[in-house]
């Protein structure tokens, strides 16, 4: 009888540890996941187990913490257009109105659903990026054509600006061409909109042994020294004086990030003196050549 009564306050006292992490995990949920389970005291066969399910919740709590901000912004963002429709078809419906009257009104409505969709779009491709589901092909992109291609195709906004798109250096990296001019093509119509009348963008290129990297300057407003390590995050405009330049839904710098990071490499920002620098890093394709300044 005594050794059973010994034999069960061992076993009770062993599965103490045990009992903890199940009266934790019955007080988790959605709403509550700051707890963590205690590590100190806890014997060998546990503290792996304790050690491996806090690390669990602290990456749950993160990724429902981003889910929550992403769920704010989504709302926060589609208000707006949403309540221009609203407030347009309730003024077209206020009374009669001629046929060309019901045409400027759709017209105006289109451009909202267009801009709805655009962010539908960008934020459907940042979902696939975060649960690595970006296909991605394995082509030979040579950087400067791209960029010689992409400065073609804004060269009539850069002149209506009085803005100037230089170009220098090349490199071979490997990846998917689309992804890699879409990020470009973001850095470049992002500079274009902040450069200040009279100035030239510049679109540089080099490599090393290891890495490419393409930078994309312009001088215009400095961005706040604070406002820095926000930049690439979504739905984040830096400052009221940046953000009157257009009406972007402030995922394109996102967007870039993500490209620069499922092709292995880095997208970062230097703001300072009245000049702004992206820097974009990639891995170096093989074949590509010497390396240059």
């Amino acid at each position: 009888m005594t050794a059973a009564l010994l034999g069960w306050l061992a076993a009770y006292k062993g599965l103490a540890p045990l009992r903890r992490v199940t009266a934790t995990a019955r007080r988790l949920s959605a709403e509550q996941l700051g707890e963590r389970l205690a590590e100190h005291g806890a014997p060998a066969e546990v503290l792996e187990l304790a050690k491996a399910l806090n690390g669990m919740l602290t990456r749950l709590e993160s990724s429902f913490q981003r889910l929550k901000d992403f769920s704010a912004d989504i709302a926060h963002e589609l208000r707006t257009p949403i309540s221009n429709l609203m407030t347009q078809t309730q003024v077209a419906l206020s009374r009669a109105r001629s046929t060309e009257e019901y045409r400027e009104i759709l017209a105006s409505h289109m451009e909202e659903y267009e801009r709805i969709a655009r962010m539908v779009s960008d934020m459907l491709f940042l979902a696939q990026a975060d649960n690595g589901r970006l296909p991605r092909s394995a082509e030979t992109v040579e950087l400067a054509v791209e960029a010689h291609a992409l400065a073609e195709f804004y060269e009539a906004l850069a002149d209506e600006a009085g803005i100037g798109i230089a170009i220098t250096g090349h490199a071979t990296v490997t990846g998917d061409r689309l992804m890699l001019r879409r990020a470009l093509s973001n850095l470049l119509s992002n500079a274009l909109r902040h450069a200040e009348p009279g100035s030239t963008v510049d679109i540089a290129i080099a490599c090393d042994h290891t890495r490419v990297t393409l930078t994309v300057s312009n001088r215009g407003e400095t961005i706040a020294p604070e406002q820095l390590p926000y930049i690439f995050e979504r739905f984040h405009r830096a400052g009221a004086g940046r953000g009157k330049h257009g009406e972007g839904a402030g995922l394109g710098l996102a967007i870039c990030r993500s490209i620069a990071e499922v092709h292995g490499g880095s997208l970062t920002v230097d703001s300072a003196n009245g000049r702004t620098t992206f820097c974009l890093q990639l891995p170096r394709s093989p074949g590509t050549g010497p390396a240059t300044p």
